[in-house]
C-alpha cells in the first residue's frame, strides 16, 4: 500500500480541513489555495493518476459535486476543475482542483499564484461553507 500526503490525509493521520468524506474521496482545503475555497478532491483509495483509477464515474459525481457546491456556497461565478497527471503533480495521488473564480480575477491561464489562509479559523469558515453547499 502506498502512502502518501494525500494517504495520511484520507486516513485521517493528517489535519486537513475537510469540506466532504465518503467512501469514494475525500474534499479539503487546498494548503496553498489559488484563491481561499480552493478545494482538493481525492479518491479514497490510492490511484496515482487519473489511468489507475479503474471506475471513474463515482469520483467524478464528487467533482461534479464539488463544483456546484464551491460555486454555490462561495457565490463565485464559476470555477476552474483542473487534474494533473504526473506532470506538476506535486503529491503522487490523483487529486483534482476546484478553484472558485470570479470574473476580472486576475487568473491567466496556468500561472497559478498562490495566497494563505489568515488563520486556521478562516479556512475551517471556508471548508464550512462549501461542506454546506453540498
Amino acid at each position: 500500500m502506498s502512502t502518501d500526503l494525500f494517504c495520511e490525509i484520507v486516513a485521517g493521520e493528517r489535519p486537513a480541513h475537510l469540506v466532504h468524506s465518503d467512501d469514494v474521496a475525500v474534499s479539503f482545503l487546498d494548503a496553498r489555495p489559488v484563491f481561499k475555497g480552493h478545494v482538493l478532491v481525492v479518491p479514497r483509495v490510492h490511484a496515482e493518476t487519473l489511468a489507475d483509477l479503474g471506475d471513474v464515474g463515482p469520483f467524478f459525481t464528487r467533482v461534479q459535486a464539488l463544483a456546484r457546491a464551491v460555486e454555490e456556497g462561495l457565490e463565485a461565478d464559476g470555477t476552474f476543475v483542473a487534474m494533473n497527471n504526473r506532470i506538476s503533480q506535486s503529491v503522487p495521488h490523483l487529486h483534482v482542483h476546484v478553484v472558485p473564480r470570479h470574473r476580472k480575477d486576475g487568473l491567466r491561464g496556468f500561472f497559478w499564484p498562490r495566497t494563505r489562509y489568515d488563520s486556521a479559523e478562516e479556512a475551517a469558515s471556508y471548508a464550512a461553507r462549501v461542506a454546506a453547499a453540498l
